[in-house]
């Protein structure tokens, strides 16, 4: 009985028809001592690890052939995903040359991005061994950027990919719920953090769905460190606003959520104007950009409809995009809701598409207090987005 994922045998019946579409003959993942050093694209597509040269041909007409050195065949014939398996003893040279010329592809994907990190599990240190093993060929030039492949491959999520997103989501919201109960002014980011994780061990099963060590984040206050940085010992005050970014990795998929509560002062009933504007802004520069956010729009569209209303209503831009892509991993795929900067390379002009899952994300000041930012997860649909997470509405209050 064969004990591989339902899921990698789905990607890989997407495999041919994206390749054709791409302008590809073949897609050749090439990898080693793979759970050290580990290229995205062999969850997607082999569903296990590998020890010696291993090289993975996927074509356009559907072929499927692992040649693996000889004491990882065992392990991929168990998996069931491979067909046709070639073993090998002293190099792995002549199997793939001769499994080339067989099929013999004018168009060859490997996995190297310059803007796409889930495309670029390539080393470099592989690559040339790869050029090696085909110097003298008519193969070697033919070599090419898997990141088309790997950005359509990745960024269309089947309903099993995106049910297990939104089950992600739910959970961590639930996290949310409970910890609002546990909120006092007086903890620290770091008490705070702890009872998150509490609660993660509570429900079971979980994995943080990014380094642990600002999984969740933490911030409070007007001179909080904000996100990407790991919880402190700052206390929360009352009139702080705080802010909490956490996901969960759940059956193998994660969430990327951002709540905000705001701490009640004595005497306080609800929010000052200034902290309910400044969260009102950011709810709505969440639905602007959801309703604008198409299958055919670019990415940086999407991030110009956030952006603007922000600043229309007289805020700071944010310092990052709007929305990335997520799935198997926070961070998840090539096509992103971001500005048109350096750091972004080619990214803002990618079209969205069906399937793909972004996080929305828009973040603001609000003097004196704090920063005011949400995080929802939305779906691509034919006609537009579906909301993924239960979007937050109103902040939430700590008396």
């Amino acid at each position: 009985m064969p004990i591989g994922d339902p899921l990698v045998a789905e990607k890989l019946e997407q495999v041919p028809a994206i390749l054709r579409e791409t302008g590809f003959d073949l897609w050749l993942l090439f990898a080693r001592e793979s759970h050290t050093v580990h290229d995205p694209c062999l969850d997607l597509v082999v569903g296990t690890n590998v020890t010696w040269q291993s090289a993975f041909l996927l074509t356009a007409r559907a072929d499927r052939i692992a040649i693996v050195g000889s004491l990882d065949k065992a392990n991929l014939e168990a998996h069931g995903h491979y067909p046709e398996i070639v073993p090998y003893v002293g190099g792995i040279t002549d199997s793939l040359r001769s499994a080339l010329a067989r099929l013999d592809p004018g168009r060859i994907a490997v996995n190297w991005s310059v803007d796409d990190v889930m495309a670029d599990g390539l080393t470099h240190g592989m690559f040339l061994t790869l050029a090696r093993s085909l110097e003298g060929t008519p193969w070697a030039s033919r070599l090419d950027s898997a990141a088309p492949v790997v950005a359509a491959l990745r960024g269309r999520k089947s309903p099993t990919e995106q049910a297990r997103i939104a089950a992600a989501c739910e959970t961590t919201i639930g996290i949310f719920d409970r910890l609002t109960a546990r909120l006092r002014a007086g903890m620290t980011e770091r008490q705070v953090a702890a009872a998150i994780r509490e609660e993660m061990e509570r429900v079971g099963g979980l994995e943080p769905a990014w380094d642990e060590e600002h999984c969740p984040a933490v911030f409070t206050g007007p001179d909080s460190a904000g996100a990407h940085a790991g919880p402190t010992d700052r206390a929360i005050e009352p009139g702080h606003v705080m802010n909490v970014d956490f996901g969960v990795r759940e059956n193998g998929f994660c969430s990327d959520l951002q709540r905000t509560w705001y701490f009640l002062r004595p005497g306080e009933t609800r929010a000052p104007e200034a902290v309910q504007r400044g969260f009102d802004t950011i709810v709505q520069a969440i639905r602007e950009a959801a309703r604008e956010l198409r299958p055919g729009r670019k990415g940086g569209e999407i991030d110009g409809v956030a952006r603007s209303y922000i600043t229309s209503r007289g805020y700071p831009e944010y310092p990052h995009a709007l929305g990335h892509q997520i799935g198997r991993t926070a961070h998840d795929g090539a096509g992103l809701l971001c500005p048109r900067w350096e750091r972004y390379g080619s990214l803002p002009d990618l079209p969205v598409e069906t399937g793909q899952c972004y996080t929305l994300e828009p973040r603001l000041p609000i003097e004196g207090h704090g920063i005011a930012t949400c995080e929802e997860i939305v779906a691509v649909t034919g006609a537009g987005c579906a909301f993924l997470s239960r979007p937050q509405d109103a902040i939430y209050l700590v008396r």
